[in-house]
C-alpha cells in the first residue's frame, strides 16, 4: 500500500504567510520532512515550521549543492529512497517547500524521484504565498491592472530573454541567482525599466532588506532574491 506525499508552500520566510490548509497538512501528516543544504544550517522552510511543530516530528533531508548533474541526481534518489521507506507503509508524509510547490521548488525534483521508486503514490500540493506577492505587499508595489501581463524569470534566464521580457511585459519578477543582480541590473537600466523596481531579500525575517532597485546598482544581492520591475511606482520609489 502506497501512501501520500503532499507538497506543502510554506511562504517565503515570515511564519504568519503559512496558510491555514498548509497548516493543517502539516499536523495530521505522518511525517514531516524539510530541506537542509549541505552546509547543515536550519533553512526558511524549517525555520517556518519549526514554528509550529515540534523538532521531533520534523524530519531532515540532505540535498547537497552541486553543479554536476549526476552529483544532483544522486541526492535527489537518496532522499527519495528515504522518502519512500514512510511511503511504502501507506503513511502521508509532508514536505514543505519555501514559497508555493509548483513554483521553482525542490519539492518537483523530489516527487518526480519518489514516483520512479514507488510509481502509485498519491502525490498533492497545498498552494503557498509566494516571494513576489510578499515583496508587492512589503513594498505597496501594483503587479497588474486590467490587461496587463506578468513575466517570471529567474536572474541566470539570460541577457536576451530578460530583454526581450521588459520590452515585453508590464511587469517582469526576476528570481534566485542573486549573485547575476548586477547583470540583470545593467540591462534593465539598458531598458529604461530601473526606475520603480524594487529589491527584497530575506523577506518576513531578521536581515530583511526592501530597497528600490536603484540602491542596489554596485551591490550583489542574496541567492533568495527577488526584484520586480513595473513600469508604475511602489511607495518606495
Amino acid at each position: 500500500m502506497s501512501g501520500r506525499l503532499v507538497g506543502v508552500g510554506v511562504g517565503p520566510g515570515d511564519p504568519e504567510l503559512l496558510t491555514v490548509k498548509g497548516l493543517r497538512v502539516l499536523r495530521e501528516a505522518d511525517e514531516v520532512f524539510v530541506p537542509v543544504a549541505d552546509t547543515g544550517e536550519v533553512g526558511r522552510a524549517e525555520a517556518t515550521v519549526r514554528e509550529y511543530l515540534d523538532d521531533g516530528w520534523i524530519r531532515r533531508l540532505h540535498f547537497a549543492l552541486s553543479d554536476d548533474t549526476e552529483a544532483r541526481e544522486r541526492n535527489w534518489t537518496n532522499a527519495a529512497r528515504e522518502v519512500s521507506e514512510h511511503l511504502k507503509s501507506g503513511k502521508m508524509c509532508a514536505f514543505a517547500t519555501i514559497g508555493d510547490p509548483n513554483v521553482y521548488s525542490t519539492f518537483t525534483y523530489l516527487a518526480r524521484a519518489v514516483q520512479k521508486i514507488e510509481p502509485d503514490v498519491e502525490v498533492e500540493t497545498v498552494p503557498g504565498i509566494t516571494a513576489l506577492q510578499d515583496l508587492a505587499s512589503r513594498s505597496n508595489t501594483v503587479l497588474l491592472e486590467g490587461d496587463e501581463r506578468l513575466a517570471l524569470l529567474p536572474f541566470t534566464a539570460g541577457k536576451e530573454p530578460l530583454r526581450e521580457a521588459l520590452a515585453g511585459f508590464e511587469t517582469v519578477v526576476c528570481y534566485k541567482g542573486g549573485s547575476r543582480l548586477g547583470e540583470v541590473l545593467r540591462i534593465a537600466e539598458e531598458s529604461g525599466r530601473l526606475e520603480g523596481a524594487v529589491y527584497g531579500a530575506r523577506l518576513g525575517i531578521e536581515g530583511e532588506e526592501v530597497v528600490p532597485g536603484q540602491e542596489m546598482v554596485g551591490r550583489e544581492g542574496t541567492y533568495l532574491s527577488t526584484v520586480i520591475f513595473t513600469d508604475r511606482s511602489s511607495e518606495l520609489g
